[in-house]
């Protein structure tokens, strides 16, 4: 018999990081992380053990938490995240402050490329007034956002399979948002860490990482509403060829917004 001080400080060792330790227990024992406190001095017979030790060896090869969880938060929201889906960062959110700062009063939202429906509900959480679209061209990354909506009551946002505009004919939006795929094809780091696990449709686009964003920018002017805006988020070190795309492609006021490690995270502008 093995107490839970003893299982974590061995868990933590092992992973190198206490808070995954934790995250992982809890988990295993459908417990949350304060239990801990209490029980610390108590015992769990070999099969128990066996369940977290399983948990940390899939840790331990790489497989993100959230993955392993099967959630993760974001904004003021859990959602189910799966090997279907992007798992939702910290960084996103900031995308989401853009949009709702440009959102006017029932205004309408396109959330490109959805995923789990993070950024869609994010803003259906704060702005009840405004009609969200989003959508997504993998079936199995939609049914993960349709599950998200319906546990969350957002229901109400429309999710749909297209491939960006391909599905939503003549609608226009004030706001168009999007994560899309912006790492280039050949990125060492699509084979390291937490990245071999999530969808490599959802994170490479072409040579440049690029190609996506072009697309998006391209059908912008077609789906906005005189004023409004395209918001979409990008590598660190892409901001000037973005703003480029975006002018280009005849959008105006084009801006970049910096994260909270002061990297260039965020690029929107407004159709003229």
């Amino acid at each position: 018999m093995t107490d839970i001080r003893t299982i974590l400080r061995e868990a933590a060792l092992m992973l190198g990081d206490r808070l995954e330790a934790e995250l992982l227990l809890a988990h295993a024992l459908g417990v949350d992380r304060a239990w801990f406190f209490a029980h610390a001095e108590d015992h769990f017979d070999e099969e128990r053990i066996a369940g977290v030790e399983a948990l940390l060896a899939r840790r331990a090869k790489g497989e993100p938490v959230a993955y392993i969880l099967g959630r993760r938060d974001f904004w003021s929201l859990s959602l189910e995240v799966t090997p279907a889906t992007l798992i939702p960062r910290p960084e996103t959110e900031l995308l989401v402050e853009q949009a709702l700062a440009r959102l006017p009063e029932g205004g309408r939202v396109l959330d490109l490329g959805t995923g789990s429906g993070a950024i869609a509900l994010a803003i259906a959480s704060e702005r009840p007034d405004a009609e969200v679209t989003a959508v997504d061209a993998s079936a199995a990354a939609l049914a993960v956002a349709r599950r998200n909506a319906r546990r969350l009551g957002l229901d109400r946002v429309f999710m749909t399979g297209s491939d960006w505009y391909s599905a939503l004919g003549d609608r226009r939006f004030d706001v168009i948002v999007s994560n899309p795929p912006y790492v280039e094809a050949g990125d060492p780091h699509l084979v390291q860490g937490d990245l071999r696990f999530e969808p490599s449709s959802a994170l490479a686009s072409g040579p440049d990482g690029l190609d996506d964003i072009r697309r998006i920018a391209h059908g912008a002017r077609g789906s906005l509403t005189d004023g409004g805006w395209l918001l979409v988020e990008h590598g660190w070190n892409q901001a000037a060829a973005v703003r480029g795309i975006f002018i280009s492609e005849g959008l105006v006021d084009a801006f970049t917004v910096q994260d909270l490690e002061a990297r260039d995270r965020v690029t929107g502008a407004r159709a003229g």
